[in-house]
């Protein structure tokens, strides 16, 4: 289906029992490959594994299973390799000093010896995640949504020189208004474009991700549902996935969206018996 360079390939993995909560144990099997330039939505109902996934994409979970990195095994990758090629942005952006905002996004840059290029990227990563004002600010003065653009540029400057790499984000635009998702979700898309990054996110707004993803993969009770495109949007799917109805609406010259039916908040499991997921 793809012809672009495979960047990831998760074979059979799963996550490596622990002898902690029984129900992280029930996590997998996952296979799922990711190619150069590919835009994949992790969706799915609180608690369903979206962010274990992730995790276990970077290589930062312990695991079994197959799990290659540019058709390397990532156990035999160190974390200087990794750096220049994959970028993590996780939900949480708790830092126990206060340091500064310019000093945090350098921060993705820790893995070069030689950056004679560094305070350029920093400003340059800054400004493309709406970022640049908080350059001399202190961390811990910022809110919520600042934070989150003072990591997203830190990932950014980490992977600015980069081709052919890999963004995976953890809900990167909930702590956002509205203006800004939008905004930030299209440097987001250019700058991954421009590089030929491939992009995992994990998302709640099933409108971002049927408008601005190619594939969806869909996560139920610890399991993948599915890993289908976005287009035509998988209404009866996200149904299924989420327990609700879902109402299309055609605009003429753009996607479809999909919004919750005001007719029943949730759909019968009954009747979706004889959908074939395959």
């Amino acid at each position: 289906m793809f012809t672009n360079k495979l960047l990831l390939s998760l074979k059979d993995v799963r996550l490596k029992k622990t002898g902690f909560q029984a129900r992280q144990n029930s996590l997998g099997p996952f296979s799922v490959d990711v190619r150069s330039d590919e835009r994949i939505a992790i969706l799915g109902p609180s608690g369903a594994g979206k962010s274990t996934l992730l995790q276990i994409m970077t290589g930062l979970h312990e695991h079994t299973g197959q799990l290659e990195f540019l058709e390397k095994p990532i156990r035999q990758m160190n974390a200087q390799e990794l750096s220049h090629k994959r970028a993590f942005l996780p939900q949480q952006h708790d830092i126990a000093f206060n340091l500064s905002c310019e000093l945090i996004i350098s921060l993705g840059r820790v893995a070069r010896e030689h950056d004679p290029d560094l305070i350029q990227i920093i400003k340059d990563s800054a400004r493309a995640a709406c970022a640049e004002h908080l350059l001399d600010r202190s961390y811990q003065t910022l809110s919520g949504g600042e934070k989150a653009r003072v990591h997203l540029a830190r990932i950014f400057a980490q992977l600015w020189d980069q081709k052919k790499g890999i963004l995976l984000m953890d809900e990167p635009l909930s702590a956002l208004d509205p203006g800004l998702q939008i905004e930030l979700l299209s440097s987001i898309l250019n700058f991954c474009q421009d590089r030929s990054h491939a992009l995992v996110a994990v998302l709640h707004d099933i409108q971002q991700a049927i408008e601005y993803f190619e594939r969806l993969i869909l996560i139920k009770d610890g399991k993948i549902l599915v890993d289908i495109p976005s287009q035509p949007p998988p209404s009866t799917e996200l149904e299924l996935l989420y327990g609700m109805r879902l109402e299309r609406i055609s605009r003429p010259g753009r996607k479809d969206i999909l919004i919750p039916s005001i007719h029943g908040s949730h759909a019968r499991p009954d009747e979706y018996h004889a959908c074939d997921f395959q």
